[in-house]
């Protein structure tokens, strides 16, 4: 068991690493460096359809999980943002969430796991200019049968809609950002997906280029009728590695209620985000 872990903890920070280390070599040229250039740029990263190239990498550790409250999760999700220009109108922004999760004791008498969870692909059509200050997109999301163990996934396809609506108002940004999917293929043997995920969000940046964001991950299981709901606080801070800029954060949330095997008490997250000049 000690040794599983250790081999599973390896795994997952070589992967991070990994990933960290390959992308410096993709930058080419530097944003303005200027301290007004920043601040502009880490509030352009609180838009989730912002027309940048970034990888953001987030690591999520959730806690009391489990029918004895003594699992634990940790969740390493690589998450894309990929724009691409349509027309003189419109852009179409793709974030694909990709999660390593390592847990422990979630199933009595499974002991833990290691490897990929399902893989999730939003995509949204964005008018490249605001709707009365209003930037919003629409389009579908798509729920991937990736996972490499049966009890790092839910063994099930499926798709819905997906759509953002934020505005920005001087250094704030606020929105949301919902989705929601059916399961329309896989194990017949296991629960049918039919859930509903809305996700508030808040945000202030400052010249210095800091961000303090507020935002809840909000789910809502249609089948067995339970709310799971987080708040999370975090505060980042845009810095250069080397010409790359990357967003760096660091935040704590709390469960305020979730179904009875799910994780409870606090939560943690570290996010490092990357933004990568455009082809």
């Amino acid at each position: 068991m000690i040794y599983k872990r250790k081999q599973a903890a390896v795994i997952t920070v070589a992967v991070v690493v990994a990933v960290f280390a390959g992308l410096p070599a993709l930058a080419q040229e530097p944003p303005d460096e200027g301290a007004g250039g920043q601040a502009d740029l880490a509030q352009d990263l609180t838009n989730p359809v912002a027309d940048l190239l970034t990888i953001p990498i987030q690591m999520n550790y959730d806690q009391n999980i489990g029918p004895a409250d003594d699992g634990w999760k940790l969740q390493t999700n690589i998450q894309p943002v990929l724009p691409f220009n349509l027309n003189d109108d419109w852009n179409l922004i793709t974030r694909t969430i990709m999660p390593v999760i390592w847990q422990d004791e979630i199933v009595p008498g499974a002991e833990s796991q290691f490897g990929l969870g399902d893989i999730t692909v939003s995509l949204f059509a964005s008018p490249k200019k605001p709707t009365n200050g209003v930037i919003w997109g629409l389009g579908p999301i798509l729920y991937l049968r990736t996972a490499t163990d049966e009890l790092l996934g839910a063994e099930k396809w499926g798709a819905g809609p997906s759509a953002i609506a934020l505005t920005m108002r001087g250094r704030w940004t606020m929105g949301a950002l919902a989705n929601h999917v059916w399961s329309f293929a896989g194990n017949d043997d296991r629960d049918d997906l039919n859930s509903t995920f809305v996700q508030p969000f808040l945000a202030y940046t400052t010249p210095s280029a800091w961000t303090v964001s507020f935002q809840s991950e909000t789910t809502y299981n249609w089948e067995i009728k339970k709310w799971a709901v987080p708040v999370n606080v975090a505060a980042s801070k845009l810095v250069m590695m080397g010409r790359l800029p990357v967003s760096l954060q660091a935040g704590v949330g709390r469960w305020l209620t979730s179904p009875d095997s799910g994780p409870g008490g606090w939560r943690f997250r570290l996010q490092a985000n990357f933004v990568l000049p455009k082809p």
